[in-house]
Protein backbone atom coordinates (compact mmCIF):
# COMPACT_ATOMS: atom_id res chain seq x y z
CA UNK A 1 0.00 0.00 0.00
CA UNK A 2 1.16 3.54 -0.77
CA UNK A 3 -0.67 5.24 2.11
CA UNK A 4 -2.76 7.15 -0.41
CA UNK A 5 -6.51 6.71 -0.66
CA UNK A 6 -7.51 4.44 -3.51
CA UNK A 7 -9.84 5.45 -6.32
CA UNK A 8 -11.26 3.46 -9.21
CA UNK A 9 -12.99 4.36 -12.43
CA UNK A 10 -13.51 2.86 -15.86
CA UNK A 11 -14.71 3.44 -19.41
CA UNK A 12 -16.59 1.21 -21.80
CA UNK A 13 -14.71 0.44 -25.03
CA UNK A 14 -17.33 1.51 -27.55
CA UNK A 15 -15.17 3.48 -29.99
CA UNK A 16 -12.56 6.25 -30.18
CA UNK A 17 -12.37 8.77 -27.34
CA UNK A 18 -13.33 12.39 -27.93
CA UNK A 19 -13.02 15.79 -26.27
CA UNK A 20 -16.00 15.04 -24.04
CA UNK A 21 -14.09 12.08 -22.59
CA UNK A 22 -10.96 14.20 -22.22
CA UNK A 23 -12.61 17.03 -20.30
CA UNK A 24 -15.25 14.90 -18.58
CA UNK A 25 -12.87 12.30 -17.12
CA UNK A 26 -9.34 11.87 -18.47
CA UNK A 27 -7.92 15.24 -17.45
CA UNK A 28 -9.15 14.63 -13.91
CA UNK A 29 -7.68 11.13 -13.90
CA UNK A 30 -4.28 12.46 -14.96
CA UNK A 31 -4.33 15.02 -12.13
CA UNK A 32 -5.42 12.41 -9.60
CA UNK A 33 -2.43 10.17 -10.30
CA UNK A 34 -0.30 12.24 -7.94
CA UNK A 35 -2.91 12.35 -5.17
CA UNK A 36 -4.39 8.83 -5.09
CA UNK A 37 -3.61 5.17 -5.59
CA UNK A 38 -5.40 4.98 -8.95
CA UNK A 39 -7.05 2.01 -10.64
CA UNK A 40 -8.46 2.68 -14.11
CA UNK A 41 -9.99 -0.12 -16.13
CA UNK A 42 -11.41 -0.74 -19.58
CA UNK A 43 -14.92 -2.01 -18.90
CA UNK A 44 -15.39 -4.47 -21.75
CA UNK A 45 -17.97 -6.55 -19.89
CA UNK A 46 -19.99 -3.38 -19.28
CA UNK A 47 -19.92 -2.72 -23.03
CA UNK A 48 -21.93 -5.92 -23.46
CA UNK A 49 -24.85 -4.67 -21.36
CA UNK A 50 -26.21 -2.64 -24.28
CA UNK A 51 -24.04 -3.77 -27.22
CA UNK A 52 -24.08 -7.54 -26.82
CA UNK A 53 -25.15 -8.40 -30.37
CA UNK A 54 -21.96 -7.36 -32.16
CA UNK A 55 -18.69 -7.78 -30.28
CA UNK A 56 -16.28 -7.96 -33.23
CA UNK A 57 -14.82 -4.48 -32.70
CA UNK A 58 -14.25 -4.71 -28.94
CA UNK A 59 -10.62 -6.01 -29.08
CA UNK A 60 -9.60 -3.12 -31.35
CA UNK A 61 -11.51 -0.64 -29.19
CA UNK A 62 -9.65 -1.92 -26.11
CA UNK A 63 -6.26 -1.42 -27.74
CA UNK A 64 -7.14 2.06 -29.00
CA UNK A 65 -8.60 3.11 -25.66
CA UNK A 66 -5.42 2.16 -23.86
CA UNK A 67 -3.40 4.11 -26.44
CA UNK A 68 -5.65 7.14 -25.88
CA UNK A 69 -5.16 6.84 -22.12
CA UNK A 70 -1.40 6.65 -22.42
CA UNK A 71 -1.37 9.50 -24.93
CA UNK A 72 -3.17 11.94 -22.61
CA UNK A 73 -0.77 11.21 -19.76
CA UNK A 74 -1.94 8.23 -17.73
CA UNK A 75 1.22 6.50 -16.54
CA UNK A 76 1.50 2.78 -15.74
CA UNK A 77 4.02 3.51 -12.98
CA UNK A 78 1.51 5.81 -11.27
CA UNK A 79 -1.81 4.12 -12.10
CA UNK A 80 -2.94 0.52 -12.47
CA UNK A 81 -4.34 0.31 -16.01
CA UNK A 82 -6.15 -2.92 -16.82
CA UNK A 83 -8.92 -4.69 -18.70
CA UNK A 84 -11.97 -5.79 -16.70
CA UNK A 85 -12.51 -9.18 -18.36
CA UNK A 86 -8.90 -10.19 -17.70
CA UNK A 87 -9.53 -10.17 -13.94
CA UNK A 88 -12.03 -13.01 -13.57
CA UNK A 89 -12.54 -12.26 -9.88
CA UNK A 90 -14.83 -9.42 -10.94
CA UNK A 91 -17.26 -12.01 -12.30
CA UNK A 92 -17.13 -14.14 -9.16
CA UNK A 93 -17.85 -11.20 -6.88
CA UNK A 94 -20.61 -10.04 -9.25
CA UNK A 95 -22.24 -13.46 -8.92
CA UNK A 96 -22.05 -13.45 -5.13
CA UNK A 97 -23.31 -9.86 -4.82
CA UNK A 98 -26.21 -10.65 -7.16
CA UNK A 99 -27.42 -13.20 -4.60
CA UNK A 100 -27.98 -10.50 -1.97
CA UNK A 101 -29.02 -7.47 -4.07
CA UNK A 102 -32.79 -6.76 -4.00
CA UNK A 103 -34.30 -6.35 -7.48
CA UNK A 104 -36.17 -3.11 -6.54
CA UNK A 105 -32.79 -1.44 -5.91
CA UNK A 106 -31.93 -2.06 -9.55
CA UNK A 107 -35.34 -1.17 -10.99
CA UNK A 108 -35.31 2.25 -9.33
CA UNK A 109 -31.89 3.12 -10.77
CA UNK A 110 -32.47 6.38 -12.72
CA UNK A 111 -29.94 5.47 -15.41
CA UNK A 112 -31.73 2.17 -16.03
CA UNK A 113 -35.00 4.00 -16.61
CA UNK A 114 -33.42 6.69 -18.79
CA UNK A 115 -31.54 4.28 -21.04
CA UNK A 116 -34.59 2.08 -21.55
CA UNK A 117 -36.20 5.17 -23.13
CA UNK A 118 -33.11 6.52 -24.93
CA UNK A 119 -32.13 3.15 -26.39
CA UNK A 120 -35.62 2.06 -27.36
CA UNK A 121 -34.21 0.64 -30.60
CA UNK A 122 -32.30 -2.01 -28.63
CA UNK A 123 -33.60 -4.97 -26.66
CA UNK A 124 -32.45 -4.17 -23.13
CA UNK A 125 -34.75 -6.62 -21.39
CA UNK A 126 -31.77 -8.67 -20.21
CA UNK A 127 -30.52 -9.67 -16.79
CA UNK A 128 -27.13 -8.18 -17.64
CA UNK A 129 -28.56 -4.73 -18.32
CA UNK A 130 -30.73 -4.74 -15.20
CA UNK A 131 -27.86 -6.05 -13.09
CA UNK A 132 -25.03 -3.88 -14.40
CA UNK A 133 -24.99 -1.79 -11.15
CA UNK A 134 -24.12 -5.01 -9.31
CA UNK A 135 -21.19 -5.64 -11.65
CA UNK A 136 -20.23 -2.01 -11.22
CA UNK A 137 -20.29 -2.47 -7.45
CA UNK A 138 -18.07 -5.54 -7.79
CA UNK A 139 -15.63 -3.56 -9.94
CA UNK A 140 -15.29 -0.91 -7.23
CA UNK A 141 -15.31 -2.80 -3.96
CA UNK A 142 -13.11 -5.70 -5.09
CA UNK A 143 -10.23 -3.18 -4.89
CA UNK A 144 -11.61 -1.67 -1.68
CA UNK A 145 -11.69 1.71 -3.38
CA UNK A 146 -12.23 4.66 -1.06
CA UNK A 147 -13.66 6.83 -3.80
CA UNK A 148 -14.99 6.99 -7.32
CA UNK A 149 -14.52 10.18 -9.39
CA UNK A 150 -17.87 11.05 -10.97
CA UNK A 151 -19.98 13.91 -12.23
CA UNK A 152 -23.06 14.92 -10.25
CA UNK A 153 -25.35 12.86 -12.51
CA UNK A 154 -23.46 9.67 -11.63
CA UNK A 155 -23.73 9.94 -7.86
CA UNK A 156 -26.71 7.50 -7.76
CA UNK A 157 -24.43 4.82 -9.28
CA UNK A 158 -22.01 5.16 -6.38
CA UNK A 159 -24.87 5.15 -3.88
CA UNK A 160 -26.06 1.75 -5.12
CA UNK A 161 -22.52 0.45 -4.64
CA UNK A 162 -22.51 1.81 -1.10
CA UNK A 163 -25.83 0.12 -0.36
CA UNK A 164 -24.60 -3.23 -1.69
CA UNK A 165 -21.35 -2.99 0.30
CA UNK A 166 -23.30 -2.04 3.42
CA UNK A 167 -25.66 -4.98 2.98
CA UNK A 168 -22.77 -7.41 2.50
CA UNK A 169 -20.97 -6.11 5.59
CA UNK A 170 -24.15 -6.36 7.68
CA UNK A 171 -24.73 -9.96 6.64
CA UNK A 172 -21.18 -11.34 6.67
CA UNK A 173 -18.94 -8.94 8.57
CA UNK A 174 -16.89 -5.91 7.63
CA UNK A 175 -15.00 -6.68 4.42
CA UNK A 176 -15.62 -3.65 2.22
CA UNK A 177 -15.24 0.10 2.79
CA UNK A 178 -18.16 2.16 1.49
CA UNK A 179 -16.73 4.20 -1.39
CA UNK A 180 -17.43 7.91 -1.58
CA UNK A 181 -18.38 9.79 -4.72
CA UNK A 182 -15.59 12.23 -5.57
CA UNK A 183 -17.32 15.03 -7.45
CA UNK A 184 -15.24 16.40 -10.28
CA UNK A 185 -15.90 19.69 -12.03
CA UNK A 186 -15.85 19.55 -15.80
CA UNK A 187 -15.90 22.48 -18.24
CA UNK A 188 -18.90 22.98 -20.48
CA UNK A 189 -18.24 21.22 -23.76
CA UNK A 190 -20.86 20.14 -26.28
CA UNK A 191 -20.78 18.44 -29.63
CA UNK A 192 -20.55 20.31 -32.91
CA UNK A 193 -24.37 20.48 -33.05
CA UNK A 194 -24.70 21.72 -29.42
CA UNK A 195 -26.01 18.38 -28.21
CA UNK A 196 -23.99 16.26 -25.80
CA UNK A 197 -20.79 15.16 -27.53
CA UNK A 198 -21.32 11.54 -28.49
CA UNK A 199 -20.14 9.01 -31.05
CA UNK A 200 -23.75 8.02 -31.68
CA UNK A 201 -24.69 11.63 -32.55
CA UNK A 202 -21.74 11.92 -34.95
CA UNK A 203 -20.96 15.31 -33.44
CA UNK A 204 -17.63 14.55 -31.78
CA UNK A 205 -14.06 15.75 -32.18
CA UNK A 206 -11.77 12.80 -31.47
CA UNK A 207 -8.41 12.76 -29.74
CA UNK A 208 -7.00 10.86 -32.72
CA UNK A 209 -8.28 13.33 -35.35
CA UNK A 210 -5.70 14.81 -37.71
CA UNK A 211 -5.27 18.57 -38.12
CA UNK A 212 -7.18 18.46 -41.41
CA UNK A 213 -10.04 16.50 -39.86
CA UNK A 214 -10.28 18.97 -36.99
CA UNK A 215 -10.41 21.91 -39.44
CA UNK A 216 -13.16 20.21 -41.42
CA UNK A 217 -15.19 19.26 -38.35
CA UNK A 218 -14.93 22.70 -36.76
CA UNK A 219 -15.98 24.38 -40.01
CA UNK A 220 -19.35 22.64 -39.69
CA UNK A 221 -19.97 23.66 -36.08
CA UNK A 222 -23.16 25.51 -35.18
CA UNK A 223 -22.58 29.07 -34.03
CA UNK A 224 -25.06 31.81 -33.06
CA UNK A 225 -28.21 30.82 -35.04
CA UNK A 226 -29.28 34.46 -35.17
CA UNK A 227 -26.19 35.50 -37.10
CA UNK A 228 -27.08 34.87 -40.74
CA UNK A 229 -24.50 37.22 -42.34
CA UNK A 230 -20.97 38.27 -41.48
CA UNK A 231 -22.02 41.85 -40.74
CA UNK A 232 -24.71 40.71 -38.29
CA UNK A 233 -23.67 41.23 -34.65
CA UNK A 234 -23.25 37.90 -32.83
CA UNK A 235 -23.77 36.66 -29.29
CA UNK A 236 -20.81 34.61 -28.03
CA UNK A 237 -22.83 33.56 -24.98
CA UNK A 238 -24.85 31.17 -27.14
CA UNK A 239 -22.07 30.23 -29.58
CA UNK A 240 -20.53 26.80 -29.16
CA UNK A 241 -17.34 27.84 -30.96
CA UNK A 242 -16.75 30.51 -28.33
CA UNK A 243 -17.03 27.88 -25.57
CA UNK A 244 -14.18 26.01 -27.26
CA UNK A 245 -12.18 29.25 -27.49
CA UNK A 246 -12.42 29.51 -23.69
CA UNK A 247 -10.70 26.13 -23.45
CA UNK A 248 -8.12 26.39 -26.20
CA UNK A 249 -7.42 30.08 -26.86
CA UNK A 250 -5.40 32.47 -24.70
CA UNK A 251 -7.41 34.84 -22.50
CA UNK A 252 -6.39 37.97 -24.40
CA UNK A 253 -7.69 36.60 -27.70
CA UNK A 254 -10.84 35.24 -26.04
CA UNK A 255 -11.62 38.74 -24.81
CA UNK A 256 -10.93 40.18 -28.26
CA UNK A 257 -13.11 37.60 -30.06
CA UNK A 258 -15.89 38.26 -27.58
CA UNK A 259 -15.86 41.96 -28.45
CA UNK A 260 -15.34 41.54 -32.20
CA UNK A 261 -18.16 39.00 -32.51
CA UNK A 262 -20.63 41.34 -30.81
CA UNK A 263 -19.63 44.19 -33.13
CA UNK A 264 -19.41 42.02 -36.28
CA UNK A 265 -15.71 42.81 -36.69
CA UNK A 266 -15.01 39.10 -37.08
CA UNK A 267 -17.04 36.55 -39.00
CA UNK A 268 -17.87 32.99 -37.94
CA UNK A 269 -15.66 31.45 -40.63
CA UNK A 270 -12.53 33.24 -39.41
CA UNK A 271 -13.47 32.61 -35.80
CA UNK A 272 -13.79 28.88 -36.49
CA UNK A 273 -10.47 28.75 -38.34
CA UNK A 274 -8.63 30.31 -35.41
CA UNK A 275 -10.30 28.04 -32.89
CA UNK A 276 -9.53 24.94 -34.99
CA UNK A 277 -5.87 25.95 -35.20
CA UNK A 278 -5.64 26.44 -31.43
CA UNK A 279 -7.46 23.19 -30.75
CA UNK A 280 -5.24 21.26 -33.13
CA UNK A 281 -2.11 22.73 -31.52
CA UNK A 282 -3.37 21.75 -28.07
CA UNK A 283 -3.98 18.17 -29.20
CA UNK A 284 -0.64 17.88 -31.01
CA UNK A 285 1.22 16.35 -28.00
CA UNK A 286 -1.53 13.73 -27.69
CA UNK A 287 -1.31 12.90 -31.41
CA UNK A 288 2.48 12.60 -31.18
CA UNK A 289 2.31 10.24 -28.21
CA UNK A 290 -0.41 8.23 -29.95
CA UNK A 291 1.84 7.81 -32.99
CA UNK A 292 4.61 6.51 -30.73
CA UNK A 293 2.38 3.87 -29.13
CA UNK A 294 0.86 2.88 -32.46
CA UNK A 295 4.38 2.15 -33.70
CA UNK A 296 5.08 0.09 -30.55
CA UNK A 297 2.09 -2.25 -30.08
CA UNK A 298 4.15 -4.68 -27.99
CA UNK A 299 4.75 -1.92 -25.45
CA UNK A 300 1.01 -1.34 -25.17
CA UNK A 301 0.40 -5.07 -24.71
CA UNK A 302 3.07 -5.19 -22.00
CA UNK A 303 1.44 -2.29 -20.14
CA UNK A 304 -1.96 -4.00 -20.29
CA UNK A 305 -0.48 -7.34 -19.18
CA UNK A 306 1.31 -5.75 -16.23
CA UNK A 307 -1.79 -3.81 -15.19
CA UNK A 308 -3.94 -6.94 -15.38
CA UNK A 309 -1.46 -8.78 -13.18
CA UNK A 310 -1.37 -6.03 -10.53
CA UNK A 311 -5.17 -5.79 -10.47
CA UNK A 312 -5.59 -9.58 -10.35
CA UNK A 313 -3.30 -9.89 -7.34
CA UNK A 314 -5.38 -7.46 -5.27
CA UNK A 315 -8.71 -8.84 -6.52
CA UNK A 316 -7.61 -12.37 -5.59
CA UNK A 317 -6.76 -11.28 -2.05
CA UNK A 318 -10.16 -9.65 -1.66
CA UNK A 319 -11.95 -12.75 -2.92
CA UNK A 320 -10.13 -14.89 -0.33
CA UNK A 321 -11.63 -12.63 2.33
CA UNK A 322 -15.08 -12.75 0.71
CA UNK A 323 -15.15 -16.53 0.56
CA UNK A 324 -14.01 -16.78 4.15
CA UNK A 325 -16.68 -14.32 5.30
CA UNK A 326 -19.40 -16.20 3.38
CA UNK A 327 -18.14 -19.66 4.42
CA UNK A 328 -17.84 -20.88 0.83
Amino acid sequence: MTGKKRILSGMRPTGPLHLGNLHGALNNWVRMQNEYDCFFFIADWHALTSDYENTNAIPEYIKNMMIDWLSVGLLPDKSTLFVQSQVKEHAELFLLLSMITPVPWLERNPTYKDQIVQLANKDLSTFGFLGYPVLQAADIIIYKANGVPVGIDQVPHVEITREIARRFNYMYGDVFPEPEAILTETPKILGTDRRKMSKSYQNAIYLSDSEDTIQKTVSGMITDPGRARKNDPGNPDICNVFEFHKLYTNKEDVSRFNKECRTAEIGCVDCKKMMAKNLSNALLPIREKRAHFELNPDLVEDIIREGNSKARKIASQTMDQVRSAMNI
